[in-house]
């Protein structure tokens, strides 16, 4: 036992005794992601566990596009993805995207740097798949809500409106951009989040309208 009654050593990491289940971890996170993300980066997970991260987030995602699309779509969805393209969708979530996730990761290390930030590659990609994870509950809750939306449009056309269903088909972005930019900050020890958020905000908001442009907004969520 080192350092207190309630941590010991590891490997290379250091871990804490209190609260190590996976649901008190992402509720913890939750509340505080700095702290969680502290406390994850001082246990220096290895990289099968934040492939971990990533694929969980990566089949999340999965299943969210499948509610919006499939299960129950609006009609500004309908024919984005008909049920034989299922395994497209599939593949998309499971190899496509854990890739765009390590290129996104790489790109977020370089340009904290040019802000003197003080992490690794490694380091941002531990705070970067760490938010995906955390994440990861509240796009599925979006696309809950989109589906109700959809299941009652034929009664309540409304519903159907573009400016009333697209913000909920890209609600769970926001708590996306959130963690990870909170995650990102802590990493690279800058003092404040929301600068982080912004930026992140910003360049979301530049990727969602370009794959939108060419045809590709139902890749991302």
């Amino acid at each position: 036992m080192t350092h207190s009654e309630e941590e010991f050593e590891a490997g290379n990491g250091v871990f804490q005794l209190e609260r190590n289940g996976l649901v008190d971890r992402v509720s913890d996170a939750w509340r505080d992601m700095r702290a969680s993300t502290r406390r994850l980066l001082r246990e220096k997970p290895s990289e099968g566990r934040l492939i971990f991260y990533v694929l969980v987030s990566d089949m999340v995602f999965f299943a969210s596009w499948s509610l919006k699309t499939l299960v129950a779509p609006a009609s500004i969805a309908g024919g984005v993805f008909s049920a034989d393209k299922i395994g497209l969708l599939m593949m998309a979530a499971l190899m496509l995207r854990t890739a765009l996730m390590y290129l996104f990761s790489l790109l977020v290390q370089i340009f904290a740097k040019i802000f003197k930030g003080a992490a690794n590659w490694k380091e941002t990609r531990t705070a970067v798949f760490w938010g995906a994870f955390v994440s990861a509950p509240f796009g599925l809750a979006a696309a809950v809500i989109a589906a109700i939306m959809g299941m009652y449009e034929p009664v309540m056309p409304f519903l159907g409106n573009k400016w009333l269903a697209l913000p909920v088909y890209w609600l769970g972005l926001i708590p996306f951009v959130w963690y990870i930019a909170a995650g990102t900050a802590e990493a690279h020890k800058f003092r404040m989040t929301s600068p982080t958020f912004m930026a992140m905000s910003l360049f979301a908001l530049v990727l969602t309208v370009a794959t939108l442009l060419v045809g590709a907004g139902d890749m991302f969520g």
